[in-house]
């Protein structure tokens, strides 16, 4: 855990998020200013600060971050209808919290190219 890394706190409990799916390894939960009507946020529980911080060894976590996104999807109702997944890394790509996170999007539809 990261002291001054809000998912962390989240994680810890300290800042209580509106979660959808949790497990040992696996925080879910809504975005405070969703970009969709269905806007999840998907997290390790332990601090990766960026996708560049994940390794070979961490190949199956990380589909398993994508499963547990798909399950969200179809929970939620828009699997079929479709949805985005997405990652952004440092800065440039648009990443604003330090912590390793997905985003889940869906619920209307997705324009291209994004932002």
């Amino acid at each position: 855990m990261v002291d001054d890394c809000l998912f962390c706190k989240m994680v810890a409990g300290t800042i209580p998020p509106d979660t959808v799916y949790e497990d040992d390894e696996i925080l879910a939960f809504r975005d405070i200013h969703p970009q969709a009507p269905v806007h999840v946020l998907v997290i390790p529980k332990r601090h990766i600060t960026t996708l560049n911080d994940v390794g070979d060894a961490d190949a199956p976590f990380m589909g398993r971050l994508l499963l547990t996104a798909k399950r969200i999807a179809e929970e939620m109702e828009i699997a079929d209808t479709g949805y985005r997944a997405v990652i952004s890394c440092n800065r440039g790509g648009g990443q604003s919290v330090f912590h390793l996170h997905l985003h889940l999007l869906g619920g209307r539809r997705m324009k291209w190219p994004p932002g």
